[in-house]
């Protein structure tokens, strides 16, 4: 226990930037600045996350329902976009417990508590640890490692001691693992794996030795079945998802024996990390990246296999990383990345499994003292400069436009870096930085239909209609059921005072997405110009149904009422207005009118 304590205390202590990190990273918008589910805590938006299983409704990506309502309760305990560090407290409390059951799952295999610890720091400490914790949306991975290590351990002491209870609360720690990330999906792999080497429940490689150890995971493999239908699917539908049969030949095989090669170098060389690894172009062998990944994986494979004859722990160790990343190797496509140092947060226990086989040679050796006395000094001194390089890997993660840069420095043509860093830019103010980074953007793929959308609504603010409608319009050419292109588009018409244009652009929105409350919000307005009040009325009242704390919206219905003669209907709405915007000075002005304005019979 103590030892478990100064790993703990140590790994907290390397991470504590973690607390004081700023920056938002890609997706953080879907996951928290616009997430209406997360921002709204509560049983209702709960079970809304553990129903939507085929289709998430927030998130463009596959069903990973605990995750959010992770992230929900840190915003019910003070998390926001601009307050972070609820957010990055239960993160980094989730890398203390992944650390702690590290060591505990090392200490259950080899039995040497000592080696354990050290490997746990090692672990705990590592550069590639720290993406996960400053990433509010990599939540998930925290969370399904948490899970998938508790799994892991349950499954060694039912494999120890045949406890139906441990039986049980594996499989109940496998579930949650799939709730929070399904990339946990190849978990039972990894069972039968450690069933080979240490578990030794196979002494030798025959269908009468691995036929029972099948058998008793045939619910896991169920489950496993069961999820990855469902991130597929989930995935094609809020997502996208790239099938092995789009791709050109011989592409994922590049792509595999880059990645291996690739997190390995990471592992013992963690330098220039950063949250965006781009794939090489072109995908050829010309390519230094892709031809070294090759050649390193030839000789690893022959390698492993060549040891086997005198231990399975190098080969099994190394399979059970290969199986616990596979799913984000890269054969089937959901991002935009080729590599991530998120991917190797979990599958690094397998290369753990490894370190710990070796060191324990090295422990029970003749001459036990000096070895012993060098391979802690060793883990000692990796542990030391792990600390130093860990703190550094925060620094980007200090800002929002620091990180951007920072991975644009290292991926100079990475377009989905450069827009991102165009949004911080935006939201800023530097308008005329933000279209530089915009048009570079569109330079690198003239069809990135959210930089049109984000230029014309430049545009359109700076009361360029024309150029702003002409984005609009080649942003929905390449992509023509892009919501937010329009619902600009209809209200760049409603700007140019075309209101009718406006309501198809709005309505075509809105049968696309019939739960966009901008889309209702600016119907209304287009049909207030209109004249068309009541009908006006209804949209305000559709889109307040889905943001109830919309203070602009409740300001425009007080408008139309009162041009409807439905006084105190007005003054309500002009009420709410302001209690949810106290400083809405516009609000509290057309209130201030209308109590004036009423028959003094009717005063409170």
């Amino acid at each position: 226990m103590g030892l478990l304590v100064v790993v703990v205390v140590t790994v907290a202590a390397g991470h504590w930037p973690a607390l004081s990190a700023g920056a938002l990273s890609f997706d953080d918008n879907m996951y928290l600045t616009s997430n209406p589910l997360v921002q709204n805590p509560s049983w209702a938006s709960a079970g809304r996350l553990l129903g939507e299983v085929l289709q998430p409704s927030t998130v463009r990506g596959y069903y990973q329902p605990l995750t959010m309502i992770s992230l929900m309760l840190d915003w019910q305990m003070g998390g926001r976009p601009d307050q972070l560090m609820p957010f990055h407290r239960t993160s980094l409390l989730l890398h203390l417990a992944n650390t702690a059951l590290v060591v505990l799952l090392l200490h259950a295999l080899i039995r040497r508590p000592l080696i354990a610890a050290l490997l746990g720091l090692l672990f705990g400490l590592h550069p590639l640890t720290v993406e996960p914790i400053p990433w509010v949306g990599e939540r998930k991975t925290l969370l399904a490692a948490l899970f998938s290590l508790a799994a892991l351990l349950l499954y060694v002491r039912y494999a120890r001691a045949r406890r139906k209870s441990a039986y049980i609360a594996c499989a109940v720690a496998y579930v949650l693992a799939l709730l929070a990330k399904p990339t946990a999906t190849p978990l039972p792999v990894a069972f039968l794996l450690l069933d080979l080497w240490p578990l030794a429940r196979m002494p030798v490689l025959r269908w009468s030795h691995l036929r029972p150890r099948l058998l008793e995971k045939i619910p896991f493999f169920a489950l496993a079945a069961l999820a990855a239908v469902i991130t597929v699917i989930s995935q094609a539908r809020a997502g996208h998802v790239t099938a092995p049969g789009e791709y050109p030949p011989g592409h994922i095989a590049l792509v595999v024996c880059h990645n291996i090669v690739f997190y390995l170098w990471k592992i013992v060389w963690p330098v220039n990390l950063s949250p965006h690894y781009p794939f090489p172009n072109p995908m050829t062998l010309a390519q230094p990246a892709l031809a070294i990944g090759v050649v390193g994986t030839c000789l690893l494979i022959p390698a492993l296999l060549i040891l086997w004859r005198w231990t399975r722990a190098p080969l099994v160790g190394w399979l059970v990383f290969f199986v616990l990343i596979l799913p984000t190797l890269g054969i089937i496509g959901f991002t935009t990345v080729m590599t991530s140092d998120k991917y190797v947060y979990l599958p690094a226990v397998g290369l753990l499994l490894v370190l710990a086989s070796g060191a324990t040679w090295l422990w029970d050796r003749r001459a036990a003292r000096t070895v012993r006395t060098l391979v802690v000094g060793v883990a000692v001194v990796l542990a030391a400069l792990e600390f130093v390089q860990t703190r550094r890997t925060y620094v980007p993660w200090r800002d929002t436009e620091d990180l951007y840069r920072h991975m644009l420095a290292l991926a100079p043509d990475a377009q989905n870096v450069h827009f991102n860093l165009a949004i911080c830019l935006n939201d800023r103010g530097r308008i005329d930085e933000a279209v530089t980074h915009f048009e570079r953007v569109l330079a690198l793929n003239p069809g990135h239909w959210m930089c049109d959308n984000e230029l014309g609504e430049i545009c359109r603010k700076r009361g360029d209609l024309d150029r702003a409608i002409a984005y609009f319009k080649q942003a929905l050419q390449s992509n023509p059921e892009f919501v937010p292109a329009l619902n600009n588009l209809g209200l760049a018409y409603i700007d140019q005072g075309r209101p009718a244009d406006a309501i198809v652009q709005l309505d075509e929105a809105l049968r696309i997405k019939s739960d966009h409350y901008s889309a209702y919000l600016n119907k209304g307005n287009a049909l207030c110009r209109l004249g068309r009040l009541d009908e006006a009325v209804t949209q305000y009242h559709l889109a307040l149904q889905i943001k109830p704390d919309h203070a602009r919206t409740y300001f425009n219905l007080g408008l139309a009422l009162q041009q409807l003669g439905r006084r105190d209907e007005a003054i309500a709405a002009f009420r709410d207005a302001v209690r949810y915007k106290p400083d809405y000075e516009s609000a509290q002005q057309q209130l201030n009118a209308a109590l004036q304005a009423r028959p003094a019979a009717s005063q409170p």
